[in-house]
């Protein structure tokens, strides 16, 4: 995925454009507390009230759930740690994705020839795809429909720009 340039005189070099894109959570970290102890309150009472009806393993099986929501949470906020970035300068344009778990993907693709992709009448599941010599990446996967589109024109226009510098040079 990385065509094996040094990575480090890339960093140098001044940015045209630049974005980081992270998936968004509603749920603040203190507001997911909040919630789960709501959760559990309501979980440990009514498998209390079964309890003392005599129906005792019952209570157990609301502990589960609360389990269960807990651990979907924290996937939930684990897979919000992926980052992708989108940074163009003289040179290349490079896209890296950071996933949860340490690894980085890597894309370089020549400016001139890169193709911005996204099909608008698909709605929401319209994809945003650049593409050059028949390698092709799909970015912001995670953006609404209306983010990918106004991402999708900001990176046009950059490209538009650093093309117009090119042939000028």
């Amino acid at each position: 995925m990385d065509n094996g340039q040094d990575s480090s005189t890339a960093a140098e070099r001044p940015a045209h454009f630049e974005v980081v894109l992270q998936p968004h959570r509603s749920l603040s970290p203190t507001g997911f507390y909040i919630l789960m102890g709501a959760i559990a309150a309501v979980s440990f009472s009514a498998g209390l009230a079964f309890a003392l009806l005599g129906a005792w393993p019952v209570f157990g099986f609301f502990g589960l759930d609360v389990a269960l929501i807990y651990a979907a949470f924290r996937l939930s906020y684990r897979a919000g740690r992926l980052i992708e970035r989108v940074r163009l300068d003289d040179r290349e344009l490079v896209i890296s994705r950071h996933h949860p778990g340490g690894t980085v993907d890597r894309w370089t693709f020549q400016p001139y020839w890169v193709r911005v992709e996204i099909d608008a009448r698909a709605g929401p599941a319209a994809r945003l795809t650049l593409s050059s010599h028949g390698r092709n990446v799909t970015i912001g996967s995670f953006l609404t429909a209306d983010e990918r589109l106004e991402l999708a024109a900001a990176l046009r226009a950059a490209l538009a720009r650093q093309r117009v510098a090119m042939a000028e040079a």
